[in-house]
């Protein structure tokens, strides 16, 4: 619990997280780029896989309840196949490892704005 904006006690739970302006496309970015980060830093590969998993289990539950099941499997698929086109980019096409993680996490950010959080963006703003 937390004081809210009118003096009162809030519930954080993940519902509640869900209807806040929390953008789900900084969870994409955290769990692309600061799970690259923390696998490579680390050296255990499964560390920063965790950090990716849980991210990505984040940004759907924010998904699924924003914008229902559809979308939220798209963006899913897309988190999944950035996380897969970062190792072709890297190991296949030879690009260095940190510029093949940085596009892929600022195209899937990107588009999970517009498809999953601008329209709360502009909402909020009004």
């Amino acid at each position: 619990m937390i004081v809210g904006e009118e003096g009162r006690l809030v519930d954080m739970s993940m519902s509640t997280l869900a209807r806040t302006r929390f953008p789900s496309a900084v969870l994409v970015a955290v769990g692309l780029a600061a799970g690259f980060g923390v696998a490579q830093g680390t050296g255990i590969r499964a560390l920063g896989g965790a950090v990716f998993a849980a991210a990505g289990l984040a940004a759907g539950v924010l998904w699924v309840r924003r914008r229902g099941p559809g979308p939220a499997v798209a963006l899913a698929a897309l988190y999944v196949g950035s996380f897969v086109l970062a190792h072709v980019l890297a190991i296949g096409v030879g690009l260095p490892a940190w510029l093949a993680v940085s596009l892929v996490t600022l195209t899937a950010a990107g588009v999970t704005f517009g498809v999953a959080d601008a329209s709360r963006a502009r909402n909020a703003a009004r």
